[in-house]
């Protein structure tokens, strides 16, 4: 007898639920912000509702998408530089003792450094164009793409690595073929927290020396005491960072089938 179709209704409910329940939990925030102003009685200077931010992002939604290219454009390009720079070093550290010893502590340390501390050196060496927002973003992705990647490579299944020694498997295949698939799943988590702090990055560049950027359109609505606009520049920066992290976990899902799921920690 064939076994009949496990039915669907089991699946989708999860889905489903993974949907609703975020909106269920963003729709409370809003209304708690809402009667929590008005119950309170301040003014839109010090917390506006909802309602008048949604009124700022449909009066100057122009200048939101202007400014948030500029903010795109460095966080991915920082984002890209650090992911090109940075796979390539961890897999320089994880195969090789010496570098490790010799890198490794300092990568920890430049980490331990406050980016913010950073940023008007950049500005003194790079100008205030987008190369030194690209910079900084650079800087504050690159740790978790070297440390993650480097981690995930190190940490290779022993019986992978013994039935490639059975098969007699080169040093480039063994690579290619069994170390990078394991380390996928490490390489794509640090790439998801690295784009987000890219964005974070590239922020801080634009409030220590810019004239264009989400980042610099926040600066001058408070300037303003336009807090409105000043929330519509946060929930562009938002938007721009949850549709980033939703990019990265696009090509995670696309490359799953190669690499399979994570392996245990």
């Amino acid at each position: 007898m064939n076994a009949r179709p496990a039915p669907r209704s089991g699946w989708c409910m999860p889905k489903a639920l993974d949907i609703l329940l975020p909106l269920l939990g963003f729709c409370l925030l809003l209304a708690a912000w809402h009667f929590g102003v008005g119950w309170a009685g301040l003014p839109p200077a010090v917390l506006p509702k909802p309602l008048a931010v949604w009124g700022a992002i449909n009066t100057h939604w122009l200048l939101l998408l202007e400014e948030g290219w500029v903010t795109l454009v460095a966080s991915a390009a920082g984002f890209g530089l650090a992911f090109l720079i940075g796979v390539p070093m961890a897999v320089a550290i994880a195969g090789s003792p010496l570098l490790n010893r010799m890198f490794y502590p300092l990568l920890i340390a430049t980490q331990s450094l406050p980016k913010v501390a950073l940023a008007p050196l950049m500005l003194v060496w790079l100008g205030t164009g987008i190369e030194s927002k690209l910079a900084i973003a650079w800087l504050v992705a690159f740790f978790p793409v070297v440390v993650n990647t480097a981690t995930g490579l190190r940490t290779t299944p022993r019986e992978y690595l013994d039935l490639a020694a059975v098969t007699r498997a080169n040093g480039w295949q063994i690579f290619w073929k069994i170390r990078l698939p394991a380390a996928m799943p490490f390489v794509l988590s640090g790439a998801k927290v690295a784009i987000t702090l890219a964005v974070i990055g590239a922020v801080i560049g634009e409030f220590v020396g810019s004239s264009e950027g989400l980042g610099h359109l926040l600066l001058v609505a408070n300037s303003q005491v336009n807090t409105p606009l000043a929330f519509a520049a946060l929930v562009g920066l938002a938007v721009l960072g949850i549709g980033l992290y939703a990019a990265v976990a696009a090509v995670e899902l696309a490359l799953r089938p190669w690499f399979g799921e994570a392996p245990p920690q």
